[in-house]
């Protein structure tokens, strides 16, 4: 079991390295400085709290999704997992009079289930995380549909809001919450076992096994942290709106991806740090503000943010392949 842990913290630490969080960073700074020339309006108050606030739903689901990447898989159902635990939460507050903030609890409990679900699925039925999850995004949307007829939920309790819309000490608290989960997951993944699981499992699942790690059990118990974080996202974003809606969280998925991508996180597993997640996600909230800051049409919007996504995905599977065929140059000479 020694060499277990130290094979595994082994893997932790080079991987960390590998993530190149001092590039990203300068990247970030760089986006920045760009976007304060080009507007004058960026660095105001008020924008700079949108864009935060902005941040915070994109980089809390980049975080979650992150884990998944580590272990080579992926869950493109955290926005509709974040669609259904926020409606059924709006309907406990609104039609059922519980508690706001028991509801609140309650949600972020069914997310974490619902995560379970697709977790259980993955792992002993032995299907691609992918493929699973564009199913179960079609089931958890089909059930969002059944439940509200595609209408709002309207009559959230004011007293929830302040989740939402409020600040502290000038920070959004939904950025505030976001900081919250960044270090508890990173306490997952520097200071435990699972965390250094994780990258053990993304490096070699086989391996991980012959090692005696529980790959099975760690796979669920990620896929549950991450449907938590989702409807911890979702509820957010209803106390934000003031209003329970279907259409919350649609973008989720792809932006959570890319922003692990670019924040050094590799598609293949193993590689990255949930920080650097958060760092991607706040690159991609300054590209969409200055996006609207400067005016482009709302339907490029999405074609520009689409874009950005498939740059970032086949920039790691471009460098993948560079490195694949340089082991190979190697071996032959």
């Amino acid at each position: 079991m020694k060499n277990e842990g130290t094979k595994s913290s082994n893997h932790m630490i080079n991987s960390l390295k590998k993530s190149n969080m001092t590039a990203i960073a300068l990247v970030l700074v760089l986006m920045v400085v760009i976007a304060s020339t080009t507007s004058s309006y960026f660095l105001t108050a008020y924008n700079l709290q949108a864009l935060i606030r902005d941040l915070a739903f994109i980089g809390m689901i980049a975080i979650a999704q992150s884990l998944l990447l580590l272990v080579g898989e992926l869950d493109l159902s955290v926005g509709k997992i974040a669609t259904l635990s926020g409606i059924l939460g709006g309907l406990m507050m609104v039609k059922a009079g519980v508690n706001s903030y028991l509801a609140f609890l309650i949600s972020v409990l069914i997310g974490a289930a619902l995560g379970a679900i697709n977790g259980l699925i993955i792992t002993q039925l032995r299907l691609n995380s992918m493929v699973v999850t564009i199913g179960m995004t079609g089931v958890y949307g089909g059930i969002n549909l059944v439940i509200t007829k595609g209408k709002a939920v309207t009559g959230i309790p004011e007293d929830i809001y302040i989740l939402g819309k409020g600040t502290l000490m000038g920070i959004p608290i939904p950025f505030v919450f976001t900081l919250i989960v960044l270090v508890i997951i990173l306490f997952l993944v520097k200071k435990t076992k699972t965390g250094r699981y994780l990258y053990a499992i993304g490096n070699s699942r086989d391996a991980a096994k012959i090692l005696g790690i529980p790959v099975n059990k760690i796979r669920m118990i990620i896929y549950s942290i991450v449907g938590m974080i989702s409807a911890l996202a979702g509820m957010l974003y209803v106390a934000r709106l003031g209003s329970a809606q279907s259409a919350i969280g649609e973008n989720w998925p792809m932006n959570s991806i890319a922003a692990s991508v670019i924040g050094g996180v590799a598609l293949t597993g193993g590689i990255g740090n949930p920080a650097g997640a958060l760092i991607g996600a706040a690159i991609i909230a300054v590209i969409q503000n200055m996006i609207v800051l400067l005016g482009v049409n709302v339907y490029w919007q999405s074609a520009v943010s689409g874009f950005i996504v498939v740059i970032a995905i086949s920039f790691s599977s471009i460098t993948y392949i560079i490195k694949e065929r340089k082991k190979i140059t190697k071996k032959s000479e």
